[in-house]
């Protein structure tokens, strides 16, 4: 009977340890919410003590990816070498794409250049800060005191002095007193 002694041991030691209560582990899933939320954000990018470049929102939320949501809007002003604002974009929403470098602005999206009298509007617009441009592929609409044109997709620079649209559908002269 003592030969069989380990080999029942052994067994029971099996037994008890396969025998535990299945856990619950929906609980331990991945937290992808925001790591953290900032108000008011007022953030100036400056060359040689000169301000480039002011980004301002209501509300940033930080993710763990480094990415940021700007869920209540986003401001972007630019500004010339002696500090005279040239540049503003505006959209209802905005993002950081960290993993891309780039600014995206959806919802109304507004750009416009105050040196050339030059509005762009449409609902979805990039900015990269690294090649200081600023792209869509969506439908934009951009009006400056001469005329009117229409197109999809459009590629520009980020102070909105030179631009490019890909596929122009509609473009016409504005007459004088004309509201769009």
């Amino acid at each position: 009977m003592s030969r069989f002694s380990p080999f029942i041991l052994l067994l029971l030691c099996i037994n008890l340890l396969s025998c535990k209560e299945e856990v619950d582990t929906s609980f331990m899933e991945s937290y992808l919410g925001p790591t953290g939320i900032a108000y008011d954000v007022d953030l100036f990018h400056s060359d040689s003590t000169r301000i480039k470049i002011n980004l301002k929102a209501k509300k940033q939320l930080e993710f763990s990816s480094g990415d940021y949501e700007f869920p209540e809007g986003i401001e972007i002003f630019f500004y010339n070498d002696n500090e005279e604002l040239t540049t503003t974009i505006r959209a209802d929403r905005g993002y950081y794409i960290r993993k891309d470098g780039v600014y995206r602005g959806e919802g109304d999206v507004q750009v416009e250049n105050l040196e050339k009298q030059q509005k762009l509007a449409s609902e979805e617009l990039f900015w990269n800060p690294v090649t200081k441009k600023i792209y869509t592929e969506k439908f934009v609409t951009i009006q400056d005191p001469q005329r009117l044109i229409k197109g999809t997709g459009m590629e520009a620079d980020e102070s909105f002095s030179e631009y490019e649209i890909k596929k122009v559908i509609d473009s016409r002269t504005v007459i004088p007193g004309e509201e769009n």
